[in-house]
């Protein structure tokens, strides 16, 4: 498996699936003064964000999108993620951060301070305190799961995609009152991808991508975009990377642990999990485990009383297709596409569905 199929698979296809990769690193880009900056080349700024290193600082992101997908609420995994209303970045610059997601009228909490992670619902009053075991802590990234490092992710998607894109600086910008040079990562000749590029502000004194814009083919705004309204690179107050929940909270501690039966499914899904094709048009397929798709709809459904049998959503919300590779249920968005098929294989990726077919075609 190519190292760069993986960084397409998982910051492009993922939102393909409804899943929220994305949701951290892209937003909308709007009518933004031209500050005058000096001249650099694609590579050398490409270089300089991989490695930056922009310490401590607290934002705000605001998310938009243009997806097109289904009208299902909750009922696609992550989707949510997609249609919050604002997040509020806090982070020390040497691991602990503090994620506070507003949504309608909730807001949900996660702080990370190295060897713990609070997750707390205030729309629920629950609140969830995961302990991450000594040897899990060491490692980079540990518990950050909830916890988006807009950095870690771009720097990804930069070391991966642009082995595949022409890279260009496309001008300058101004993001959250800051000077930015636009990046921007455009598939080679010859890739079949619903993507038309991607662009990335870069911090000009940092090189902190400060906005990520996902634009698709035959439209002239951002499929998906997240951007900082407002950042500022300064010392964070320890306490904040403290949490106490509110009085009469609801709280569940857990310490993760994986047993063999886990270690087995888990090499199992990665022996299942195979990557066709190479760049923009990487497809990645596989099996969903059997018990999913036949679960029993859950007692409590969506606001308007429907179950969440997975048959049922993929029913009503996608559409039927069929070819020599067998049949099954197609989703699209404006900036991938996946299949299910009906005895339990999967292909998704930023490409159109003839391409999901032909992966799906292959021994």
């Amino acid at each position: 498996m190519k190292p760069k199929t993986k960084g397409i698979t998982a910051a492009v296809v993922g939102t393909a699936l409804g899943a929220g990769g994305l949701a951290f690193i892209a937003m909308p880009a709007s009518a933004d003064d031209k500050p005058a900056l000096p001249q650099v080349s694609a590579e050398d700024l490409v270089q300089s964000v991989m490695t930056a290193k922009p310490g401590a600082f607290d934002g705000t992101l605001k998310v938009s999108n243009n997806l097109g997908l289904p009208a299902v609420g909750s009922a696609i995994p992550g989707a949510s993620a997609l249609n919050i209303d604002s997040a509020h970045i806090f982070t020390d610059g040497a691991g602990k951060s503090r994620l506070a997601v507003t949504q309608g009228a909730g807001q949900e909490t996660v702080v990370h301070d190295g060897t713990t992670v609070w997750d707390y619902s205030s729309k629920t009053n629950t609140a969830t305190k995961v302990t991450i075991p000594a040897d899990v802590a060491k490692q980079k990234g540990a518990g950050s799961e909830k916890t988006p490092d807009p950095v870690a992710t771009t720097t990804e998607l930069l070391a991966k995609v642009r082995e595949s894109s022409t890279v260009s600086v496309d001008g300058t910008a101004t993001v959250a009152d800051r000077p930015a040079y636009e990046l921007v990562l455009t598939p080679k000749p010859g890739e079949r991808t619903l993507l038309r590029e991607i662009r990335v502000a870069v911090d000009s004194q940092t090189r902190m991508p400060l906005r990520v814009s996902v634009l698709s083919n035959g439209t002239s705004t951002p499929a998906l975009e997240v951007a900082f309204t407002d950042v500022q690179f300064t010392q964070q107050p320890a306490d904040l990377f403290a949490f106490t929940p509110p009085k009469g909270a609801k709280v569940e501690e857990k310490t993760p642990t994986v047993d063999q039966k886990d270690k087995a499914l888990a090499e199992q899904a990665k022996q299942d999990v195979k990557v066709v094709g190479d760049g923009w048009d990487t497809v990645i397929t596989g099996k969903v485990p059997a018990d999913a798709l036949n679960a029993a709809p859950k007692q409590q459904g969506d606001r308007q009383g429907r179950g969440t049998d997975p048959q049922a959503l993929l029913d009503r919300f996608t559409k039927k297709v069929s070819g020599t590779w067998g049949s099954g249920h197609l989703i699209t968005t404006k900036v991938g596409s996946a299949i299910l098929t009906d005895d339990g294989r999967f292909a998704a990726g930023a490409v159109p569905e003839q391409v999901l077919f032909e992966a799906l075609g292959q021994k």
